[in-house]
């Protein structure tokens, strides 16, 4: 490993986020290479070993610039490290590349200069690990996230003769930082491609979905299952009023804490001038719900949307559906298909659940099967580098 370089200030040497379409991967790469050196070091412990090993890693040397690195000795290293110091505390720079940062983020997944979908995620990944460091007390503190702020503009288009279209905006917060990656309870934090694709279609042709008066009445009752940051009912809050549904009862569930949490935060946020607001939230545990109020009437619509991590997951999830749905109820359950990594073919477990006839019956002996089946294509910008596309699946009685 070399010695401290002095490092170059981001304001001076990352490139426009415009003009990074147009610049090759190793230049993209060797700007995320600067910034996790200077803002991430390496302990000394491993940072002054010249023998140490370490795994071949696609971002090319930060170029901090030095003298002659052969004849800098242990003065040129505590200068180096002292101006490095110096140059991570400056408010000004540190703020330079956390805008820089979050838009390169934002943009990621429409760049073309990346080489593999892997390439592009471990980028993100980088990029995302220098933003945490500069949040040292949410990384100390087990109950504190970074949290990101998105907002999501949709359009509806109402089936109803000369309607005018409606603008459905909402902003949720994503809190990324302090959350165990392995842990697949606490993955609500994000927003999934699958809940961005699924409101889309609700406001594009709600009557597709049967969220109209005419399917639904006036006062339905609608569950989302594993809703995270509450994406898809924050849009049915906004969109079912302009469709005739007026008296509507949206409850929002989840399993864990911290999920529920920043899930009521969003929901309070988009609705702020609200003296009943048109959501709530539940905790909702698969393996073993509990059907206490709100969760005490059968629900006419359920949704969920990218909620299957594991085989049993598929069937946590159908036979907890079965204790929720009303005899004439549907479910919409849109699952993510990855080809590749960890959660490649977990998909495919969604169906054989609802095939099978081991699940939980209602009192005609009917459980909770595929009535229907489609693709849904991932749009460019929209969900990760793993995401292929999307099942949408119509589930009800049968």
């Amino acid at each position: 490993m070399r010695p401290a370089r002095h490092a170059l200030p981001p304001s001076s040497s990352l490139p426009a986020l415009r003009s990074l379409d147009v610049l090759t991967e190793e230049q993209v790469l060797a700007a995320l290479g600067n910034l996790y050196a200077l803002y991430c070091p390496l302990p000394p412990s491993l940072a002054f070993q010249p023998h140490a090993r370490f795994k071949e890693s696609p971002f090319p040397d930060s170029g901090y610039t030095s003298g002659n690195e052969e004849d800098e000795g242990k003065d040129g290293v505590k200068d180096a490290e002292e101006e490095n110091d110096s140059l991570r505390d400056d408010a000004f720079e540190r703020s330079f590349a956390e805008r820089w940062l979050t838009g390169f983020i934002g943009c990621a997944e429409e760049l073309s200069c990346f080489s593999n979908e892997d390439v592009r995620q471990r980028a993100i990944d980088r990029a995302s690990c220098v933003l945490a460091s500069f949040y040292p007390s949410a990384a100390d503190e087990d109950d504190e996230d970074i949290q990101i702020t998105r907002e999501f503009h949709f359009t509806l288009v109402p089936d109803a003769a000369r309607a005018e279209e409606v603008p459905i905006n909402v902003c949720v917060t994503d809190g990324l930082a302090g959350r165990d990656v392995s842990d697949h309870t606490d993955v609500g934090l994000q927003s999934w491609g699958a809940a961005i694709v699924f409101s889309e279609l609700m406001c594009a042709s709600p009557s597709r979905l049967g969220i109209t008066q005419d399917a639904l009445g006036s006062a339905p009752r609608i569950i989302e299952l594993g809703a995270g940051t509450g994406l898809v009912s924050l849009v049915l809050g906004k969109m079912l009023p302009h469709v005739g549904i007026t008296d509507s009862t949206v409850v929002a569930t989840d399993y864990h804490s911290a999920v529920l949490a920043n899930l009521t935060s969003n929901i309070a946020a988009n609705f702020p001038s609200k003296d009943r607001l048109p959501i709530q939230t539940s905790l909702l545990d698969w393996s073993a719900p509990d059907l206490a109020p709100p969760l005490d009437v059968p629900a006419d619509m359920l949704v969920a949307t990218d909620v299957v991590y594991e085989p049993k997951h598929a069937v946590w999830l159908r036979d907890c559906a079965a204790r929720l749905l009303a005899p004439d109820g549907v479910f919409w359950l849109v699952a993510t298909v990855r080809r590749t990594g960890r959660f490649e073919g977990i998909s495919d477990t969604v169906r054989g659940a609802f095939t099978s006839r081991d699940g939980v019956k209602d009192e005609a002996g009917r459980v909770l099967a595929v009535l229907h089946e489609e693709r849904l294509e991932k749009k460019r910008g929209i969900g990760r580098g793993d995401e292929s596309e999307y099942k949408l699946f119509r589930i009800g009685w049968a």
